[in-house]
């Protein structure tokens, strides 16, 4: 993907697509738990309405505007961190498919250890 690069310029790319990936994925965790902030909030909503509705809450107009608000916004927040946590996810593939493809390009040879012969790669 990258053939043209001499192998310092790989080397950078690399280590710029790793710090990408790591702030990827701190933002999918990030979407992950306002997720779940908006299903407690959705939740609490919702069982504060039924209350209501069931009559084991007194109405009160002031507390069941609280809860439509909660149940909406939790809808709205549910809704808007999915997509973005979507979204990250295909930049985070993109990211790491780009990664893996200069991984590729570099040239690396076997180097056995000098102890239990185990092997690893390194570069040229």
């Amino acid at each position: 993907m990258y053939p043209d690069k001499s192998d310092g310029d790989t080397h950078d790319e690399i280590v710029r697509l790793e710090t990408h990936i790591e702030e990827l994925a701190a933002k999918i965790e990030s979407c992950r738990k306002f997720n779940l902030a908006s299903r407690v909030s959705m939740a609490g909503g919702g069982i504060v309405l039924a209350a209501m509705l069931l009559g084991a809450i007194r109405l009160d107009p002031a507390a069941m505007a609280a809860a439509i608000a909660a149940l909406l916004g939790g809808i709205v927040v549910w809704g808007s961190n999915g997509s973005t946590a979507k979204e990250a996810a295909r930049e985070l593939a993109a990211a790491e498919a780009d990664r893996a493809a200069l991984i590729e390009t570099i040239n690396l040879r076997v180097v056995p250890y000098r102890s239990e012969g185990q092997f690893c790669a390194v570069l040229k």
